[in-house]
């Protein structure tokens, strides 16, 4: 599996594994037929795939490249998304002996997580060793490297943490940041970063490397670092615009899906939806219309493409298939992965985005129009191979008129909490002058420094405090790293690790379409009746009580693969807890102070994040007053006085997520400094919190304990 390059279909399982005379040919060619970073002797397979490598439109510019890196420390290098950059600068590097040495350590970032697992896997493969070994990856909650590994493809994020305990990066000669069009936020802040360490390391080379990007404002932000460009493989592609805006998007790219078939020469098809739900709906509509079409259309695989989809699911779209291939996908076959084959494209003009609104505190994942640039991207995935079309579902004036040119960086438009948070702990104090290419509103910021300091991860002149200190090294965002190192406290850290863990990844619960009744009645013999929270903690419970088997978990509507890497991040959070000497600790199951020390532990990172029920059945959020609703896939019977949520959702309707029944006294006695009633709103849980003060004021005049149950 590949990002970026020609080459990048695996082998079908019945390619021979014998060496073919073209292979032959070029093991005849190289000088070497021992593999220098393993010792031992390259396989015929290796001469093959390096046939296909030679053929790359990177491999014309080898020696170009190299050259201009020892004459520079920082490369900019553009290229067309198939021309071989992702798998094939990493390898040059390693091979030239200026920049690498004897024992060199490569690192070449990548935005997604699936990009660096494909990716190092498709490079292990042509460099002949091992995954792990000498190429491996790293991502959140999951390092796949060793101490033999010379070439190390990461997420950017997890680049930024080994910022952390390794502030000059001095394990590595050469850093490579892939995709940096996609200006994520970790990337951004490496831009700064790396900025400030090639001051302290002159023997350090980085490359920026990109798809599409403003070149002359990456040229001046790095000082006028030269640039180079590597043109793709690319075939003329014709676009085709709809006459009339779509009413629905999803509908009009099924329809499109049904008239290539019919009436387009046989080629590949990639639909461009915007998340997982939509995806899989699409892929079912799609499968019965081409049922209903009967023999008129050959054989046809439908595939699904998106970040949660597991790695062997993933894999199936390089699969070579009888007749056509139909891969509907996020946007992450814009840039990311490179599907051979691919000769049709449908671009409906929408992706979700991450949109931060400081005023109110709310994160959001919305549909939004694309870029220019992305929809610029999309058309090219159609001229791989041979000439292709791209039909985009919007009307040439709206891609001319409301399509911005570049996608807004992600530093723009996200909570920046976590970020502050990252670096104040590698030194980094004056954030008002950190170099960002994109500096972020004043306002976010603002929200983002009041957020560390009612955590108490900054003190009031932005320092950061010991209690922030611990928080940083947990790779969590603040709340959930607050609630863990606090749990101790509360005589439940056992469970809060537990809880934390399945926060940390995809939703556990499947509810097929053809089976949803039995879903929610499988659902409901884990459901506690204190909240979501709870329920998740019986869920990890039984799974394990059940021996981690994935026929209980089928049998449940139990996703095994989310429990099983909720297993594995609870094990290495653990770790991190041991670390700082935090206790393992857990409230006697028969103890009736059981569920509420965990929830009183929630409530302590997530206090900010609580709602009131109002007398017109509704609630609204504390401080900022939004009207929301529990959504309908909470298991709470009942609508409780006070909820703590995990997460804010707009979809039909403002929702809040993951909820807990919390009280009302719980919230004065953990967070008095945020429930100040001093700069409180006017509304009903104002009056509430000012009856439970008087009433805290009278117990304790009159000695007695207030303890909030």
């Amino acid at each position: 599996m590949s990002s970026d390059d020609a080459s990048a279909t695996p082998p079908s399982a019945g390619e021979p594994n014998g060496s073919s005379s073209a292979a032959a040919a070029a093991a005849a060619a190289s000088p070497e037929t021992k593999n220098r970073w393993t010792g031992r002797p390259y396989s015929p397979r290796y001469f093959e795939i390096l046939e296909k490598r030679r053929t790359l439109p990177v491999w014309q510019q080898k020696e170009e490249l190299l050259e201009t890196l020892k004459a520079n420390q920082i490369l900019i290098l553009v290229g067309e998304t198939g021309s071989g950059k992702t798998t094939q600068i990493p390898q040059f590097v390693l091979e030239a002996n200026e920049f690498a040495g004897k024992r060199p350590m490569v690192a070449c970032t990548q935005p997604r997580r699936v990009a660096a697992m494909s990716v190092s896997r498709r490079v292990a493969e042509e460099m002949n060793v091992t995954i792990g070994e000498e190429v491996g990856y790293s991502i959140r909650f999951e390092d796949c490297s060793s101490h033999k590994t010379i070439l190390k493809y990461l997420t950017d994020g997890m680049l930024l943490r080994e910022a952390l305990a390794d502030p000059l990066l001095e394990r590595y000669k050469v850093i490579i940041l892939d995709e940096a069009h996609e200006r994520t936020l970790a990337t951004d802040v490496l831009f700064g970063l790396l900025k400030e360490v090639l001051k302290n390391r002159p023997d350090l080379k980085i490359i920026i490397m990109s798809a599409t990007l403003e070149a002359e404002k990456f040229q001046g932000y790095f000082s006028g670092a030269p640039l180079m460009r590597v043109p793709g493989r690319l075939y003329p592609v014709e676009i085709f615009y709809t006459q009339k805006p779509e009413k629905d998007y999803v509908v009009a790219a099924i329809r499109t899906v049904v008239q290539i078939l019919i009436s387009e020469p046989p080629g590949d098809i990639l639909v461009f939806l915007t998340g997982e739900e939509e995806i899989e709906d699409a892929c079912r509509k799609i499968t019965k219309e081409i049922k209903n079409l009967g023999g008129q259309v050959g054989p046809v695989k439908v595939l699904p493409l998106y970040s949660t989809l597991p790695p062997l699911m993933q894999q199936k779209i390089f699969d070579p298939v009888p007749g056509r291939k139909i891969v509907v996908s996020t946007n992450i076959a814009e840039t990311s992965l490179t599907i051979d084959g691919i000769v049709y494209v449908i671009d409906p003009g929408f992706s979700k985005q991450k949109i931060y609104n400081p005023r109110v505190r709310v994160e959001s994942l919305l549909v939004s129009p694309i870029s220019k640039a992305s929809a610029h991207q999309r058309s090219g995935r159609a001229g791989r191979t041979r000439a292709g079309k791209c039909f985009r579902l919007y009307t040439e004036k709206s891609f001319h008129t409301d399509l911005v040119p570049q996608t807004y960086p992600e530093i723009l438009r996200s909570n920046l909490a976590n970020t502050i948070l990252t670096l104040k702990k590698l030194g980094i104090d004056d954030l008002v002058h950190f170099d960002f290419m994109d500096p972020p509103a004043p306002e976010t910021l603002m929200r983002a420094l009041e957020v560390l300091n009612y955590l108490g991860a900054l003190d009031d002149e932005c320092n950061l405090t010991q209690l922030g200190e611990i928080m940083s090294e947990f790779p969590l965002d603040p709340q959930l790293a607050k609630m863990l190192v606090v749990s101790p406290q509360f005589n439940c850290s056992n469970e809060i690790l537990t809880i934390t863990a399945m926060l940390s990844v995809p939703n556990c619960f499947l509810r097929p379409r053809e089976a949803q009744k039995a879903a929610d009645e499988a659902k409901a013999q884990f459901s506690h009746i204190d909240g979501d929270h709870l329920t998740l903690l019986n869920v990890y419970h039984a799974y394990k009580q059940n021996n981690a088997d994935p026929s209980w978990c089928y049998e449940n509507f139990i996703n095994h693969r989310v429990l099983k890497a909720a297993d594995n991040v609870r094990e290495q959070l653990t770790r991190i807890m041991a670390r700082f000497n935090l206790k393992l600790c857990s409230t006697r199951l028969n103890n009736r102070e059981y569920c509420v020390n965990i929830r009183k532990a929630l409530l302590a990172g997530y206090f900010m994040q609580v709602a009131h029920r109002e007398g017109a059945g509704h609630y609204l959020t504390v401080k900022d007053n939004q009207m929301v609703h529990l959504h309908p896939s909470t298991c709470l019977s009942y609508m409780p006085e006070w909820v703590v949520y995990n997460e804010y959702v707009l979809t039909s309707k403002d929702y809040i997520r993951t909820v807990t029944d919390v009280r009302g006294e719980w919230l004065i006695n953990i967070a008095p400094h945020y429930y100040d009633l001093s700069n409180f709103p006017s509304c009903e849980a104002k009056c509430v919190l000012e009856r439970l003060y008087k009433s805290k004021e009278g117990n304790n005049r009159t000695g007695r304990f207030f303890t909030g149950k």
